[in-house]
């Protein structure tokens, strides 16, 4: 079977369907395939999927977009270290100018350095 006569047998069969009933299917399949990937990049955004930061007010959790056994670190968000969540320096953080990585190598690669004044980083 040749190209040409492929396209003809799909002509032939989509002359028979009515023109609503295909736009329907297209507009069906384009909606399904957008909820789809809207649907996967809130899984990967969920997860850590924006390089490490959490959502605001969002406390790491182990088992969800933090390993297992590791507590995250917080920084301000205008600030340029991060602390351990039981560090003196966090506490004075206000809940607003709150920002969560799930670890010490996510807040580095977002600019921030360790504080100096914290024991465990």
């Amino acid at each position: 079977m040749t190209i040409a006569e492929a396209r003809e047998k799909c002509k032939n069969a989509l002359s028979r369907v009515p023109r609503d009933v295909l736009i329907i299917m297209v507009l069906l399949l384009a909606s399904s395939a957008s909820f789809g990937l809207g649907y996967l990049a809130g899984l990967d955004a969920g997860q850590g999927g924006k390089g490490g930061i959490l959502e605001a007010g969002q406390a790491p959790t182990p088992g969800v977009g933090v390993p297992a056994g590791s507590a995250g670190v917080v920084a301000s968000k205008s600030g340029t270290r991060y602390y351990p969540p039981g560090c003196a320096g966090a506490s004075r953080i206000s809940d607003a100018n709150k920002v969560w990585f799930v670890s010490a190598e996510a807040a580095e690669a977002a600019g921030y350095a360790p504080a100096a004044n914290c024991s465990g980083l």
